[in-house]
């Protein structure tokens, strides 16, 4: 049986289309500082897998035109709260950003960025599930070695891996296997800290376990200088890494659906 794997990418991208960047009130220096800050920079090449035949969605805007990564309603999004939903008022550093947006402006925001994504990732993963039956979804991150203010954990101790999960859509083995699987290379890994979950499409979402989902968060320390945002010389061991260990965990998936089937055929 072979199971597709879906790489879901939101916060690699720095581009900002001219539009918007004229409604954010930051200097250019500071909108530079901004991004460095907020973006998962190079998450789009450390989880580029050559081994696998993986599909990807990379979003193609920066998280502060539209976060895809916060619910669409802020009355479901937590993050709200701090002017950090769907879309920022406020920047990593509990300043402004953007002063609030009229209806007609949200709404224009959430047709052109935000919907188009959750429309490519919700057919994908409905084209694979038609495909293989099942589908493993890994929510692709970085985050600083240092919290920033805006975060809901200000623990300065910090992993090198942060795996998040979701009850449903996360298996225990899933969980198991790619936390083995890092710290057997020498990560040291925590479990949903500083960061939690992992995103399903909402058709799915704590409807069908045959998708599968899990998220990886890198410590930017790893493999970039934080204060410049260069790669640093061992950003290629990190991405190998990090292929090594999706290709192990793909390898168990496989071999468990392989058991799945042997047993039907058996019975």
């Amino acid at each position: 049986m072979a199971t597709p794997l879906l790489l879901h990418i939101p916060h690699s991208s720095i581009y900002i289309p001219k539009n918007v960047r004229e409604h954010l009130i930051l200097s250019d220096s500071e909108l530079e500082l901004e991004l460095l800050r907020m973006t998962d920079r190079y998450t789009d090449l450390l989880f580029d897998v050559p081994e696998i035949a993986a599909n990807s969605i990379i979003y193609p805007v920066s998280r502060l035109v539209v976060d895809p990564e916060r619910f669409e309603n802020d009355e479901q999004e937590i993050m709200a709260g701090i002017g950090m939903g769907v879309i920022y008022t406020t920047t990593s550093q509990k300043k402004v950003l953007r002063a609030e947006l009229d209806a007609s402006e949200r709404m224009h925001l959430l047709d052109a960025f935000y919907r188009p994504h959750h429309r490519r990732f919700t057919d994908k993963v409905t084209m694979l599930l038609h495909e293989a039956g099942q589908v493993l979804i890994i929510d692709c991150h970085s985050f600083p070695s240092k919290p920033l203010p805006y975060e809901p954990s200000q623990d300065e101790h910090r992993p090198d891996i942060c795996i998040g999960s979701d009850l449903f859509h996360t298996p225990a083995w899933l969980l198991e296997t790619m936390k083995q699987s890092f710290e057997g290379l020498g990560y040291q890994v925590a479990i949903n800290h500083p960061f939690r979950g992992a995103i399903v499409p909402l058709s799915y979402y704590q409807k069908d376990t045959r998708v599968m989902s899990i998220m990886i968060e890198i410590n930017r320390k790893l493999y970039m200088h934080e204060a410049t945002g260069k790669k640093h010389r061992n950003f290629n061991n990190v991405r190998d890494a990090i292929t090594t260990v999706v290709t192990h965990v793909c390898e168990t998936l496989h071999k468990k659906g392989e058991a799945y089937d042997n047993n039907n055929l058996s019975g």
